[in-house]
């Protein structure tokens, strides 16, 4: 897998990730079991954007001292339009989390720990899934196009499927993760364990955190292919990738607020994957250029999220006690 990175970025961007996941789970310990704020969800959103904006600034620089600035202004936008891709997928995943949430009646104050751990098993799962995705890729030239032909049919599928509520409890990994693991009928605190009837029995948490789980591996399945149509550098695709998943806690917070606000927005994003597959299949046809890419990324995600907040439905004031 060839990769235009230096070792020492390499080393810089895992020891990155460690003290990121380290500070916040600190400040998660810190805090207990507390609802997140839209104003706290916003400065961890931000902080989380300069981070990723910082680390893909020092790339730059990485890239332009041992290949000029031409290769790095190619390089440094690719890992944008990756990390832009993988953010405005992860709303899908943020929808079907609150759906999640809503379902199981999870308390405010402990979906944050779930989403940690969530994050935590995302950034291991993407980081397998990219090295043996890269190794294919660099291999079987011809992957590219199963993937785009992949995401074209599932832009098409989520297209279709855009403005219905998915029927969770029809959901054949939630019947299945039931059969096999009994579930108490309460939470306990934000333990995954507790005792009824004598016996020990799993609390609806680990069941919500292995179906947040189950629901990541899915979305992956996704979104991966997707950054491989911007670049194939195994590094490009791995930290645009976890960088996008490091926030993802925050965000959910951030759009858990205003749901209703952006009932369009899986319409955009099937868009987005349907013009990211076509890309892909004509990769030996014609080259979209990056900085191309990057401005229809950016104008499909405006364009629908403006109509969303121009449509978006009303909600009745409250009346006054």
């Amino acid at each position: 897998m060839d990769t235009i990175a230096p070792d020492w970025l390499w080393a810089f961007f895992v020891v990155s990730v460690l003290v990121a996941l380290f500070v916040d789970f600190v400040v998660l310990r810190q805090q207990g079991a507390h609802e997140v704020t839209v104003k706290e969800a916003l400065n961890w959103s931000l902080v989380w954007v300069a981070l990723s904006l910082a680390f893909n600034g020092l790339f730059w620089w990485a890239v332009a001292q041992d290949h000029g600035t031409a290769v790095a202004n190619t390089r440094a936008m690719e890992f944008l339009t990756g990390y832009l891709i993988e953010k405005s997928l992860a709303v899908d995943n943020i929808f079907v989390f609150l759906m999640i949430f809503t379902y199981f009646g999870v308390p405010a104050g402990f979906q944050k720990r779930v989403l940690m751990i969530g994050v935590i098993g995302a950034i291991v799962l993407r980081t397998v899934m990219i090295l043996l995705g890269s190794w294919l890729v660099s291999e079987f030239h011809w992957l590219l196009y199963v993937f785009g032909a992949f995401l074209l049919f599932t832009g098409i599928k989520m297209w279709r499927a855009s403005g219905e509520e998915p029927d969770l409890a029809d959901n054949p990994a939630l019947k299945l993760l039931r059969r096999v693991v009994p579930v108490s009928g309460g939470f306990a605190g934000e333990r995954f364990f507790t005792r009824e009837h004598g016996r020990r029995v799993a609390t609806p948490l680990l069941l919500v955190v292995l179906l947040v789980g189950v629901i990541d591996v899915i979305f992956a399945v996704d979104s991966i292919p997707a950054i491989f149509a911007i670049t194939t550098d195994p590094f490009i695709v791995l930290t645009s990738n976890v960088f996008a998943i490091l926030g993802l806690r925050a965000m959910y917070f951030l759009l858990a607020a205003m749901a209703t606000k952006f009932h369009l927005l899986s319409y955009g994003l099937a868009v987005i994957l349907g013009f990211i597959g076509t890309k892909m299949l004509l990769v030996d046809l014609f080259h979209v250029p990056v900085l191309v890419s990057l401005g229809v990324v950016v104008a499909i995600l405006a364009v629908t999220m403006a109509l969303s907040l121009k449509t978006a439905p009303r909600v009745a004031p409250r009346p006054r006690a």
